[in-house]
């Protein structure tokens, strides 16, 4: 499989990475995967989406998720996201009562967060592929190393950066990140399983604000 080429700053950022063999693997098992029949998501240009929509310069916030959606239809490419139109997930519903309960915006009909993309918010898988109706599938791929290389060269290269980790997962990879440098803020998964013991009330949203005007950096607008 030919990999992929990104139309902005990420391009020469990762251009190393690319040359890797790890990763040269990555796209031998997403071609092996694609030719036995088996149907992954998100389709195969969007794969990077989130990379394109916040450049390398842009980027001063990030959102990190686990593994794309497996449902027909659902991932786009953005952790949390889903297309205009798809019936919004509960953690990302819950991620909407959070931020009516910290900055009182009124809930979206839409679940698609290009919006924050198109502002500098990252959003960021931690596994960028998976095999339909089966989550984790592509967890030993080496999309993790990929991933944990970007968040290493954010935290190098840049400056004030915003890390929002939800949950235990995302909570592994503070690890990587200097908190002299960065603001990392963590707290529960917003799932329905998890969400009451502490994303709820956690004011990420505003918080986040508040250290981007802080650090002279223009705020988000987290209304869609």
């Amino acid at each position: 499989m030919v990999g992929w080429t990104l139309n902005n700053d990420w391009s020469e950022q990762l251009d190393f990475v690319f040359k890797q063999d790890y990763y040269q693997h990555l796209l031998d098992f997403l071609e092996y995967e694609s030719t036995h029949n088996k149907i992954i998501y998100p389709p195969k240009e969007q794969i990077f989406a989130a990379f394109e929509l916040s450049s390398f310069e842009n980027t001063k916030v990030v959102i990190l998720g686990q593994d794309p959606y497996h449902n027909e239809g659902q991932a786009q490419g953005l952790s949390f996201s889903v297309p205009k139109g798809v019936t919004i997930p509960p953690s990302l519903r819950n991620i909407f009562r959070e931020l009516e309960m910290d900055l009182n915006i009124k809930p979206s009909l839409s679940g698609d967060l290009t919006h924050w993309g198109n502002q500098g918010v990252l959003l960021l898988n931690s596994v960028l592929t998976v095999e339909k109706n089966s989550p984790g599938s592509h967890a030993k791929s080496g999309w993790v190393d990929f991933t944990d290389t970007v968040i290493d060269i954010l935290n190098q290269q840049k400056q004030n950066l915003v890390f929002l980790l939800w949950g235990a997962y995302a909570q592994q990879k503070s690890e990587l990140i200097d908190q002299e440098k960065h603001l990392v803020l963590m707290a529960a998964h917003p799932s329905p399983f998890s969400a009451h013991k502490g994303f709820f009330g956690c004011r990420h949203f505003s918080k986040a604000n508040a250290y981007l005007q802080s650090t002279k950096q223009t705020t988000i607008n987290w209304e869609l």
